[in-house]
């Protein structure tokens, strides 16, 4: 993963047409995104001045492509997923809700053959500041700026994004990687690309109970990051057995998924740690 995967500039939107997928590409495309074409199942051949194909193929034929932002339904998640791969697409944006767990495994083993990128499923996206929108982030809460954002949950994003802007610090990079139980890239992965772009200054990380992603996270900050990390995890109070929201936001017997054991494997590698995101953003400097 590397600053050119998100930077580059030949986008297409699978499920261009759909309900989603029309609401969020025109909006899209208000911010500047160079999106060059849409897949559609439909018998449509344009949506707005951009061109709409059957397949990734037949755009190629045309054009080549840096990045596939998904919106089709779940079922057919793993399909248009795997059409991007085969089609050797660098970056992979999936926004779908409710891709079923068997697909992501799959879809994880296609992953591990080939050269693509995936961010998500089940996620709100990226938004480069200043750049471009890949996927449902409000754009409008966000300032270009020296910031990285890495995040499980979409509604905490939002809301740092906006207190790091009122409070003077743009963003770099804002990356929802999703809160599923098995998703694509990882904090690990995130946390190496901000480690590696001098541009990037500081770094936001937002995890959430469930699973064991922020305590192997808090493993490579220690080992590997010499940027200020500052991290906040929800879920404080969540009770055990009762998914919150994410189908990954669900605790076990595992007590390295709860929130305190996180939030101090962070504070031991030493990024800072607070019990709020405004409190979070407050530390910053």
């Amino acid at each position: 993963m590397t600053p050119q995967h998100f930077l580059a500039k030949n986008i297409i939107v699978q499920g261009i047409t759909g309900k989603n997928g029309s609401f969020h590409t025109q909006n899209m495309l208000s911010y500047g995104t160079n999106i060059i074409a849409g897949t559609s199942r439909r018998d449509v051949t344009k949506f707005g001045n951009v061109p709409v194909y059957k397949t990734i193929k037949q755009i190629q034929q045309t054009y080549s492509i840096d990045i596939s932002v998904i919106f089709v339904p779940a079922p057919h998640a793993k399909t248009a997923i795997f059409e991007a791969i085969d089609a050797r697409i660098p970056l992979i944006v999936c926004i779908t809700e409710g891709v079923p767990v068997h697909d992501m495994l799959k879809i994880k083993q296609r992953l591990a053959t080939s050269s693509s990128i995936l961010i998500g499923p089940n996620c709100p996206g990226v938004l480069i500041p200043g750049v471009h929108n890949l996927g449902i982030i409000p754009a409008n809460l966000s300032t270009p700026g020296d910031t990285a954002i890495v995040s499980r949950s979409g509604t905490l994003t939002y809301e740092a994004m906006n207190l790091l802007s009122a409070a003077g610090f743009g963003q770099r990079y804002i990356i929802g990687i999703g809160g599923d139980m098995v998703r694509g890239s990882s904090f690990i992965d995130c946390l190496q690309l901000f480690q590696n772009d001098p541009t990037v200054k500081r770094i936001v990380m937002i995890g959430e109970i469930g699973g064991t992603g922020e305590t192997t996270a808090a493993t490579y900050i220690k080992q590997n990051i010499n940027k200020p990390v500052y991290a906040y995890i929800a879920g404080l109070s969540a009770p055990t057995g009762v998914q919150m929201g994410h189908a990954g936001a669900i605790l076990g017997t595992n007590t390295l998924e709860y929130a305190n054991a996180k939030r101090q494997a962070l504070e031991k590698a030493g990024a800072h740690t607070a019990e709020s995101i405004s409190r979070l953003v407050s530390l910053i400097s």
